[in-house]
């Protein structure tokens, strides 16, 4: 079942991506920040494989993806805002936010307040639900925006750069596979099964204290 989740967000991804440009960067990454599973470890990777084609810049696929990154994090801090505790443990488990997930990032903000929101950008699993507690709180708004920006910005390089990386060494691999496709596939199918086994609710642990 996983196998076949990670095949059609990998679809979808490469595929908003290659008709919006910079807009599907944008798109899929404010999708996977306001805690929809949608892999940033699958949609900034394949971005900057992109780079090596001539279709973006580095720079650009940054910017896109930080900035996407934002916009998602707003959606998920208003719904900390308005809908509390309560309503994330309600409604998170349809979005694979569990429990468990959601008790990591209260930690992390409970032990480094509003510097968890900049730092936790860069770490997997808390980046994805840090603006959650931050809008329970109430963490002032124009200091979550600033820290989200920039704290998803040496994440989004660093995942563009590794995309660069694998489109560059494509030439030296095309002689032993056939499809640039198969490369890619592999790598980001990889990389959105550590993403959806690390997010998929564990049913019994979430129910314990």
């Amino acid at each position: 079942m996983i196998e076949a989740i990670i095949t059609v967000l990998g679809r979808f991804v490469m595929n908003t991506i290659s008709s919006f440009g910079y807009s599907g960067i944008f798109l899929t990454m404010a999708i996977e920040s306001a805690c929809i599973p949608l892999p940033s470890e699958i949609i900034m990777p394949f971005s900057g494989y992109l780079v090596t084609t001539g279709q973006f810049s580095l720079m650009g696929v940054t910017l896109a993806g930080a900035i996407g990154n934002v916009a998602g994090s707003i959606v998920a801090y208003y719904a900390g805002v308005w809908g509390g505790r309560p309503f994330v443990e309600r409604y998170g488990p349809y979005m694979l936010v569990s429990r468990r997930d959601l008790d990591l990032a209260d930690r992390w903000f409970q032990k480094y307040g509003d510097a968890a929101v900049l730092f936790s950008r860069m770490l997997p699993v808390v980046r994805t639900f840090i603006s959650l507690p931050a809008g329970i709180a109430g963490m002032n708004f124009p200091r979550f925006v600033l820290f989200t920006f920039v704290g998803a910005l040496p994440w989004c390089y660093l995942l563009a750069y590794i995309g660069v990386k694998m489109g560059e060494q494509w030439d030296q691999l095309h002689d032993y596979f056939h499809q640039l496709d198969i490369v890619i596939g592999v790598l980001l199918v990889l990389a959105g099964g550590y993403f959806l086994w690390s997010h998929w609710p564990r049913r019994g642990s979430d129910h314990t204290s």
